[in-house]
């Protein structure tokens, strides 16, 4: 039986939880998984991604009629804030791989995506806001290795599952009622203030950040180690085999904003362009409650039959639910059924995936672990959405999204045949770096 008292760091070494807990330990000694880091962590996850939704919501109505600026300045600012949030995601996790570092990191980049964020309101010219959104997507990319490894230190490794879906579903929860937030604070005050405004749920993430900072048991030694990527001890072992089946599904995970045009295109022409373009959106709120709802669950579940199982098992929902959006001529109800699909599977991978990673994961590397997954993520979502937009464009829709389900199809092998070795996990990863 264990002797990690909940809330404890995870020693370096500590074995990998792909498989369940031992049922005789959680039934004898029942450990509180909700702890005050994990509703720090999470109530963090949904203010930000509350606060920073609103700029996102009325960034390009704030650029086309406030500053007059085109779509194609709209496209380049979106496309070098997510790049930088991509590199940063990586080399954030080297710098969260120090317990020490990784608190002060999370708070200052939750700080610090608020404010330029929020400041955006402030902008005159394209250029301006060109700085301010790639500064904020630059500090919210650093920030997120060091919040998932925070997570890990803030409860038993018997309830990663549960910890994880918590945190996914309160930030789903903010994707849902920020966009909502955003139109009501137009109504009533305008879009420049309603940017302004975004800055008070951000620092209030900032302040939950440090709530749970303070709720963490302090790293008894510093890591010393010079800062470095890590690569390829993270790709030996189980965590390595898992990473495959991570960059599988990435292959064939597509932006939302491709399968709000598939509803678009498929509803339009017996509803009409303008009702078909509304009635996509309500479909992906839908997709965002779905997410919302299943975390959780999903965590439950992964804390009893493993993460990578729960992962799988979202990858397959997102196979059938692209099989869907395949279909020639689908109606209102099919393309709810696919959204709907696709929310939950979302839920179920995020949370599998995370609670996998830092089960396998080695103590003194999670943050680099948790990088290299976001790197994984941020190039499988680059290649997926352009790969299958040019099949969409040669071959149509059902084709494109067939190859999208081949990858997803391809993920579940990969992630059902994973076969852990004794000794495998993050003790195996750990002899080998």
């Amino acid at each position: 039986m264990s002797d990690i008292e909940p809330g404890a760091p995870v020693p370096e070494g500590d074995g990998p939880v792909a498989a369940p807990a031992d049922p005789a330990d959680a039934t004898a000694i029942p450990r509180p998984w909700l702890t005050p880091g994990v509703r720090g962590i999470g109530f963090a996850s949904l203010l930000s991604d509350l606060g920073h939704e609103i700029p996102t919501a009325l960034l390009p109505s704030f650029l086309g009629t406030t500053l007059g600026a085109s779509a194609a300045a709209l496209g380049l600012i979106e496309g070098i804030a997510d790049a930088l949030s991509g590199i940063t995601k990586v080399i954030g996790g080297a710098l969260a791989d120090d317990p020490h570092r990784r608190r002060s990191i999370a708070v200052g980049g939750y700080t610090l995506t608020a404010v330029l964020s929020a400041a955006i309101g402030l902008a005159t010219s394209a250029w301006q806001v060109g700085v301010l959104r790639a500064g904020s997507w630059a500090a919210r990319g650093i920030r997120g290795p060091s919040r998932n490894a925070l997570l890990a230190d803030a409860v038993h490794p018997s309830a990663f599952g549960r910890a994880y879906g918590f945190e996914r579903a309160m930030d789903n929860l903010g994707a849902v009622i920020g966009p909502i937030l955003a139109l009501g604070l137009v109504a009533l005050v305008g879009i420049r203030e309603a940017i302004l405004l975004s800055v008070i749920p951000g620092l209030l993430a900032a302040g939950a950040i440090v709530y749970a900072v303070r709720h963490l048991d302090k790293p008894k030694e510093r890591h010393t180690a010079p800062i470095r990527l890590v690569v390829r001890p993270l790709m030996r072992g189980t965590l390595g085999r898992l990473f495959v089946g991570v960059s599988l599904f990435e292959v064939g995970n597509m932006a939302a904003t491709l399968l709000i045009l598939r509803a678009t295109d498929a509803l339009a022409p017996e509803r009409g362009q303008e009702a078909a373009a509304t009635l996509a959106i309500a479909l992906y709120v839908v997709y965002n409650i779905a997410a919302t709802v299943s975390a959780v669950p999903a965590g439950r579940i992964a804390d009893r039959v493993g993460p990578r199982m729960v992962f799988a098992g979202g990858v397959g929902l997102f196979a059938v639910a692209y099989a869907l959006f395949a279909l020639p001529s689908p109606s209102v109800l099919v393309m709810g059924a696919a959204f709907t699909l696709a929310g939950i599977a979302i839920g179920a991978v995020e949370t599998g995936e995370n609670a996998a990673v830092a089960g396998l994961a080695p103590g003194h590397q999670r943050g680099s672990a948790f990088g290299l997954l976001a790197g994984i993520q941020s190039m499988g979502d680059f290649v997926a959405s352009a790969v299958i937009g040019i099949v969409w464009t040669i071959a149509g829709p059902s084709i494109a999204f067939g190859v999208a389900v081949v990858a997803m199809l391809a993920s579940v092998v990969s992630l059902v045949t994973l076969r852990e070795r004794p000794g495998s996990g993050a003790a195996e990863t750990s002899a080998e770096s």
